[in-house]
């Protein structure tokens, strides 16, 4: 292992003491994570949460095999050491990255092809808000269902971590997003985003779509609902259109209208993210940092909106999480990453 200065002796994480609510996340000191082959240690600044964190919490997803059994999948921070054969990155250089787990925490050890250069003129606690986000909608759109310029894309959830990454995504490959949101506050929200317009769900989402369209419906769904929003995904859709389904926040089971999907040739698809390889997150980085990734540093751009907690405060920030009153994404902000960018 190759490090630039003396590393700590240990380093405080957020653990999961058992299932159940967010007061099973405690605080733990706990060794340092080594990088094996191919992997960087990164001292955190900040780390993204996301839904597969509050599954995993609750009992219900559990870590695939060989990764930290800590909590946390998105962080930004620094290269601390590298493991041997990782070269990619120069120690001391401002990363962002998916990590297979052990994200609550000051200190992380990921596979380098799934760490990304920090765009410059971002915060830790911005860049934290971006992997796991990202990955996942340019795997399951982009990649997976050929989001293409001109397509109309219908994102549900358009106010949050998920929906805010697929409206910029799409915007930047000059698709149109729609968004579905549930308050004036999240519709402006998405419009900020990039989203040429909004839906309340409350509405007649297939009904709004069509008249937005000019009856050719939406070519992409990005949809975390489930349940009965299935029936509706499909209605909404254009012939030949494609439904990506990446959670289920109300329903795991759904009615789905069997004809109306062949009449129109639809597919409809869903993905987890954790458990895929490491050579498939490498390729979806590669994606990102090619395509998507220059766009950030564009005058003008609109970063996620930010609401951080110190990692300590990580059950608190689960609660908010659960309460899905929020906007834009949840950050929980190391020592080291508040003193090395304090705030106002």
């Amino acid at each position: 292992m190759t490090t630039q200065d003396p590393l700590a002796a240990s380093m405080l994480a957020m653990a999961i003491s058992r299932p159940g609510g967010p007061d099973v996340l405690e605080a733990r000191n706990l060794p340092l994570p080594e990088p094996g082959p191919g992997e960087v240690l990164i001292r955190v600044g900040a780390a993204g949460i996301n839904g597969p964190d509050l599954a995993q919490r609750r009992g219900q997803y559990d870590p695939p095999p060989g990764a930290s059994p800590l909590p946390g999948l998105e962080v930004a921070g620094v290269i601390a050491a590298r493991g041997p054969g990782a070269e990619r990155h120069a120690m001391g250089a401002r990363v962002m990255a998916l990590t297979n787990g052990g994200g609550y925490a000051e200190y992380v050890a990921v596979p380098e092809g799934q760490v990304l250069p920090m765009p410059v003129g971002w915060s830790f606690a911005e860049a934290a808000a971006l992997p796991e986000t990202w990955f996942t909608i340019t795997q399951t759109l982009v990649m997976r269902a050929g989001l293409a310029a001109g397509m109309n894309v219908l994102v549900h959830g358009a106010a949050g971590g998920i929906g805010g990454a697929a409206i910029q995504i799409a915007t930047i490959l000059s698709a149109k997003a729609i968004g579905v949101v549930s308050s004036p506050e999240k519709a402006a929200y998405a419009r900020r985003l990039g989203a040429v317009a909004t839906i309340d769900r409350n509405e007649d989402i297939a009904e709004r779509v069509m008249a937005l369209t000019d009856g050719h419906g939406a070519d992409r769904v990005v949809d975390i609902i489930g349940g009965p929003m299935a029936a509706i995904n499909v209605a909404a859709s254009a012939r030949m259109g494609h439904i990506v389904q990446v959670s289920t926040l109300e329903g795991g089971t759904a009615q789905v209208p069997l004809r109306q999907m062949m009449a129109k040739g639809l597919t409809l698809s869903g993905s987890t993210l954790r458990p895929q390889t490491s050579a498939t997150k490498a390729a979806i980085a590669a994606r990102i940092e090619e395509d998507l990734l220059p766009a950030l540093e564009r005058p003008g751009w609109i970063k996620p909106r930010i609401t951080p907690f110190a990692l300590k405060e990580a059950a608190r920030a689960h609660e908010a999480m659960e309460s899905r009153g929020h906007i834009g994404k949840l950050v929980l902000v190391t020592a080291f990453g508040a003193a090395a960018e304090p705030g106002p």
